[in-house]
């Protein structure tokens, strides 16, 4: 039995979420399978992006959100229109305050690197560079946010987007994802591995906090909705005579077959993208690259001894890993339809994704799957799974006890228990994760 099970363990643990999943669609509907069905795929993709980090060159990110983030953040510039009155009335001095910033940056690095002055006096003028942009980047930019924010403020109050399609901003969310680990990964890449774990939380702390803050570019906490979708809206489906010809067929009310068949069409696109990275997951890591990789992991010293750039390498997997977080970010901003600022909790969530990796396999593609299938379905059903247990514990106390009462209050708040138990046992019976790595000779 044990030889039968390792030797189908993939079939046999994607056959069981399949099972979940359509226990939940019998039990509590089919539009809420589908929907812990995409959140799955999505929580999967920002797996796969840690384990690329982590499984293959045992690099610790810890500010998952912060990437996510500026995928949603992509999803905004994008695809929102542009507020054309916002940018009548300060457009122009953010522009300059950007080509300010640019250009204090460039002179910055220009006198680092090419003018022949001590290093001391090299500092100086570097700091006479900063504060002097600085100084005009005020001047122009606190005017222009002022005036930005002050544009109908209950429903723009910031510049907008570029106005198009939001499969655009998927790309794109990758690339400023890639971009700031490229910088990360300058910085701290080569210094001890706690290093990296503190810049990239840093950075994360940082990021929520400028989208939180900067309304002219987010609008802030009062969040943007009404992105546009890659998908039909209910409300044109239920206005089209095919549809409501194909509800009737299947003897299902218009409004429920408009929402489950968005939803369908989410999910095909986000199977899409996970079959195309899981792809070139699994090209990467049989390749010559991935074994290099996998040694580096192992033992950097014998690595770097055989000529390897360690920090090189290590700078292309993690900005690689952080590009396929922040295309998951892009792509749940897409689903929710809205970008929340708030909703980016960077310890627990970053903490949520992490668990994924491990009770999956760290270092296996499809154990980072599975494990983002496993935790993201227990994450959003602990509670009415609690909830049902709790009832039934307690159905011979009396409808008004008081510890029945506290019991069933307490059901909601039953997540991170049900995670911390689900990563004990997992810990304890398969410490490798549910589909190992694959040791390579």
């Amino acid at each position: 039995m044990a030889a039968f099970y390792h030797q189908y363990r993939n079939q046999i643990l994607f056959s069981v979420m399949a099972g979940l999943l359509l226990a939940v669609a019998v039990i509590q509907g089919l539009s809420v399978s589908l929907t812990i069905l995409n959140l799955c795929l999505i929580s999967a993709i920002m797996s796969l992006g840690v384990n690329i980090q982590w499984g293959y060159a045992g690099l610790f990110n810890v500010g998952v959100m912060g990437f996510a983030a500026l995928g949603g953040l992509a999803g905004v510039l994008i695809s929102m229109p542009p507020v054309s009155e916002a940018w009548q009335a300060g457009g122009l001095g953010i522009v300059l305050g950007l080509i300010i910033t640019t250009g204090t940056i460039a002179a910055s690095l220009y006198t680092w690197s090419r003018v022949k002055y001590s290093k001391r006096q090299r500092y100086w003028a570097i700091a006479g560079i900063v504060i002097l942009g600085y100084a005009l980047l005020r001047v122009f930019f606190d005017p222009s946010v002022t005036a930005i924010e002050a544009i109908n403020p209950s429903v723009t109050g910031y510049l907008g987007g570029l106005g198009l399609p939001i499969l655009i901003a998927w790309p794109v969310g990758a690339l400023f994802a890639a971009g700031v680990a490229f910088v990360i990964g300058k910085i701290a890449l080569g210094l001890r591995s706690d290093y990296l774990a503190i810049a990239t939380l840093g950075i994360s702390e940082i990021i929520i906090f400028c989208i939180k803050n900067e309304e002219w570019l987010t609008r802030g906490v009062k969040n943007v909705n009404g992105l546009p979708r890659p998908v039909p809206y209910e409300i044109e489906l239920q206005q089209a005579q095919w549809f409501q010809e194909w509800a009737l067929d299947f003897g299902m009310p218009v409004d429920d077959a408009s929402a489950i068949f968005v939803k369908i069409c989410y999910a095909l696109l986000f199977i899409v993208v996970i079959a195309v990275l899981l792809w070139l997951s699994e090209t990467a890591l049989k390749s010559p690259w991935g074994r290099m990789m996998r040694a580096i992991r192992d033992n950097e010293t014998a690595a770097a001894a055989m000529g390897k750039d360690v920090t090189w390498q290590h700078l292309r997997v993690f900005t690689l890993g952080s590009a396929v977080i922040g295309l998951a970010g892009a792509m749940l901003t897409t689903l929710d339809g809205q970008f929340t600022p708030v909703g980016y909790n960077p310890l627990r969530f970053t903490f949520l994704i992490w668990v994924m990796v491990i009770i999956g396999g760290s270092g296996n593609n499809w154990g980072a799957v599975i494990g983002g299938f496993f935790i993201w379905f227990f994450w959003i059903e602990a509670e009415p799974i609690g909830l049902w247990l709790i009832e039934t514990l307690t159905s011979g106390m009396a409808r008004e006890s008081a510890v029945r009462a506290h019991l069933l209050e307490g059901a909601a708040h039953m997540r991170l228990m049900t995670v911390g138990i689900i990563l004990l046992v997992a810990l304890r019976y398969a410490p490798e994760g549910l589909i190992p790595e694959k040791k390579r000779q």
